[in-house]
């Protein structure tokens, strides 16, 4: 029995509200996961907490800029991969890519 194109629609509209879930949270929870890891990697290595106030003077210009990239870059990373793992589990579950993920280039 073939689908109607309002069944359709349906179908569409709500694999795209899925993907939007998706979207949102898979690189959230993964930055807050890498953060906290971060974190933890820092006072380890350091034995101080990680600077978290760009105005205070205290902290050394040289750590205040190697916390900056070394947080930045991982966190930026993690949110990515996170990212292509949801649209990973989205062509697994729909067979088709997530709504805008289609490279025009």
């Amino acid at each position: 029995m073939a689908k109607s194109s309002s069944a359709t629609t349906v179908d569409e509209k709500d694999s795209s509200k899925v993907w939007g879930v998706f979207s949102m949270v898979a690189p959230l929870l993964a930055a807050t996961v890498a953060r906290k890891g971060l974190n933890i990697s820092w006072k380890a290595a350091t034995g101080k907490e990680p600077p978290t106030n760009a105005a205070d003077l205290r902290t050394d210009l040289s750590e205040a800029l190697l916390w900056a990239g070394v947080s930045g870059t991982l966190v930026a990373v993690v949110r990515m991969l996170a990212t292509r793992r949801a649209a990973g589990y989205y062509v697994k579950s729909t067979g088709k890519l997530p709504p805008g993920a289609r490279s025009e280039a």
